[in-house]
């Protein structure tokens, strides 16, 4: 193993600690930054526990999987949909979802009355992932910070391959504030 991967190893195993000391109960849905809120298919179902929230905005972080919601039919003019054809795996690239996800939660919570959902089937991992790329992308939070901050308010558990993706991400984001403050 390289020092580049021990050092990876580390960082990792370190967040997996943050994730750990969680101590909160997995719940249907958790709002963990203000009109952002995480969940499972389950409520994303659910058109009626939607509206009765406010929901204006679905982020399907498992679109086409089984026991997904498929497209915008299923939620006509209530919500605005956007899905990503991810997988949970050790090997599949999220990252390329990264900017397209933060800049579609971005983009509706700055709408009049804007309350997002990002779900996947089970919501502790992919959706938890593109949360936390948004949070380190549009509100500046390093890696850390994001991880403690919605682990406050909702047990998350991204898998490895989606903490190292994310380490890159905060790596990235670090050396270019560093060059640009104002980005």
């Amino acid at each position: 193993m390289s020092k580049g991967e021990q050092q990876d190893l580390v960082a990792i195993k370190e967040l997996e600690s943050i994730l750990e000391s969680c101590k909160l109960e997995l719940t249907p849905l958790d709002e963990v930054w203000p009109n952002l809120y995480i969940g499972n298919v389950a409520i994303a179902q659910n058109r009626g526990a939607l509206k009765k929230l406010g929901i204006t905005h679905i982020l399907n972080a498992a679109h086409f999987k089984q026991g997904s919601i498929g497209d915008q039919d299923y939620y006509g003019n209530t919500c605005v949909y956007c899905g990503f054809p991810t997988e949970d795996s050790s090997h599949f690239d999220l990252s390329q979802y990264f900017k397209p996800a933060a800049d579609f939660i971005h983009k509706a919570l700055k709408t009049k009355d804007g309350k997002v959902l990002v779900h996947c089937i089970m919501g502790i991992s992919r959706s938890a992932t593109l949360v936390l790329a948004f949070l380190m992308m549009h509100c500046r939070l390093p890696l850390r910070t994001a991880l403690k901050h919605v682990t406050q308010r909702r047990a998350i558990y991204p898998n490895r391959h989606f903490l190292s993706l994310l380490l890159t991400l905060d790596t990235q984001l670090t050396r270019k504030r560093r060059l640009c403050p104002l980005l």
